[in-house]
């Protein structure tokens, strides 16, 4: 004997939907959902905001969790962290976007697979550090970039961040990917480890890896080439090129 599925709480997503889509407050977009999901459930008012409440309860310390960090970093900024970021890799001679981009996908990967996920960050690493260092040392290599060109390194810096997050991760045995994975495939009797499932994303993070470090080599290629020839092809050049002087006999005898 089938039963019959209420499907109308599934109105609570399309809320969702339109209200992010309207860009309406987002807290009031959540708890307009909440409502209207246990209303077409037919749950009491009152149990519904027993609901509210008791999540607002369990999760009332993580906006300390994420607030605060945003604020330290919003504070070094302020006093010059992109600044300084950018002039110590212009003292880098051999550092462009590129290899500087390829250097923090390893070391991003490599953090995600130990399970330091939290290491990296488009918030806290990308904006802050890496973008910045990317830009300076695509300026220093090439010289002045158009707005185009800097959105174009910033967007490649994001980008690392992503993918070496979500293919280092999947190397991670207790990384919940591969938890969902295990026990999906012991309720259908197929007896596998976790370990065998973590080991199995190797060679898909490694191609990952391959592939984005060609992407990014090819990166430094494409900036030399958009870049004006007009413009000094680095900040070297006009940092050693010394100004003619006239000394005040030479001057009058002109």
């Amino acid at each position: 004997m089938h039963t019959a599925v209420n499907l109308w709480p599934l109105v609570g997503v399309a809320v969702i939907m339109i209200g992010f889509a309207l860009r309406i407050n987002p807290m009031l977009v959540v708890v307009g959902a909440t409502v209207v999901t246990g209303v077409l459930a037919s749950m009491p008012l009152i149990a519904i905001l027993t609901q509210i409440g008791t999540g607002f309860v369990k999760t009332r310390n993580l906006p300390l969790i994420i607030i605060l960090p945003l604020a330290v970093i919003g504070l070094l900024e302020r006093y010059g962290l992109r600044e300084q970021a950018q002039n110590w890799i212009s003292k880098v001679r051999a550092a462009t976007a590129g290899r500087l981009l390829i250097c923090y996908l390893a070391v991003r990967e490599l953090s995600a697979a130990l399970g330091l996920v939290s290491l990296g960050g488009h918030a806290q690493m990308v904006r802050p550090l890496i973008a910045p260092m990317a830009e300076g040392a695509a300026v220093n290599r090439h010289g002045p970039l158009s707005d185009e060109l800097r959105n174009r390194v910033r967007a490649f810096a994001a980008a690392t961040d992503n993918v070496g997050l979500f293919f280092g991760e999947d190397i991670f045995v207790a990384f919940g990917g591969i938890m969902l994975m295990h026990t999906l495939l012991t309720e259908m009797k197929i007896d596998v480890s976790p370990v065998a499932i973590a080991f199995w994303g190797l060679p898909t993070a490694l191609a990952a890896f391959l592939i984005h470090a060609v992407r990014l080599y090819r990166l430094d290629g494409y900036l030399a080439r958009a870049v004006s020839p007009s413009q000094p092809t680095t900040r070297a050049a006009a940092r050693h090129s010394t100004p003619v002087t006239t000394t005040p006999s030479e001057s009058k005898g002109h």
